[in-house]
């Protein structure tokens, strides 16, 4: 499929694929979508510990390169596991402007290695943060009771509906510590219903811009 690279309305670009009209970010804004989503609605949620985050769809490695510079913020000590079928080349990776837009030049470094690192083996990208990234489908997740914090980011529903059902939210649901959050930019009445179905207690969000609402859901 034909894939490019876009600017998205805050200045961050993106990866759209052209015959599912889908990108990898909101075209309202990648790094705002990021932070409204994952930081302010799932990471703030935690403070001053060790957390334990699982991601559903490493992409372009924007979620985890800034939750790299906002768990200094919180004093989190932070593993990390990016699970992704499908890598984004190289070329794509250096189209992109998330060191410039996030004025974080000088991690530049870190964001490399968060690529060229090993898939199945943790790497130290910092001294308080660990990252695995794991080449495999979303249903091969088997860790149980694993992760304090679930971002799911798989692209949607519409282009991708198996990703959002509930055998899906049956295996976050399994890898999830009791109490442990999930949060996504989805607000589609299917997959609250899903959620639901597994047991998960559902709370629908302000959503980032371009998105009225968005959920995150909570292990009991």
């Amino acid at each position: 499929m034909k894939r490019e690279i876009i600017t998205t309305a805050d200045g961050s670009k993106t990866i759209q694929i052209k015959d599912w009209g889908e990108q990898y970010h909101s075209k309202h804004g990648a790094i705002q979508e990021a932070y409204h989503v994952f930081i302010y609605s799932g990471l703030d949620l935690f403070k001053n510990r060790d957390l334990s985050i699982l991601e559903i769809g490493f992409g372009t490695g924007l979620n985890a390169f800034i939750t790299l510079l906002e768990s200094e913020k919180r004093n989190l000590t932070i593993f990390y596991a990016g699970v992704e079928a499908y890598p984004v080349s190289t070329e794509e990776l250096n189209q992109l402007n998330y060191l410039e837009e996030l004025k974080s030049i000088s991690r530049k470094s870190e964001f490399d290695l968060m690529h060229t690192s090993s898939w199945q083996e943790e790497i130290e990208i910092s001294a308080d943060f660990i990252l695995k990234k794991e080449k495999i489908n979303f249903k091969d997740i088997d860790e149980l009771a694993t992760y304090d914090l679930v971002y799911f980011d798989a692209f949607g529903a519409r282009v991708q509906p198996e990703l959002w059902t509930v055998e899906i939210f049956e295996i976050m649901f399994r890898a999830m510590k009791p109490g442990a959050y999930l949060v996504t930019y989805a607000a589609k009445g299917s997959v609250r219903r899903a959620m639901l179905a597994v047991g998960f207690l559902v709370e629908r969000l302000p959503g980032p811009p371009g998105k009225r609402e968005m959920l995150r859901a909570q292990k009991s």
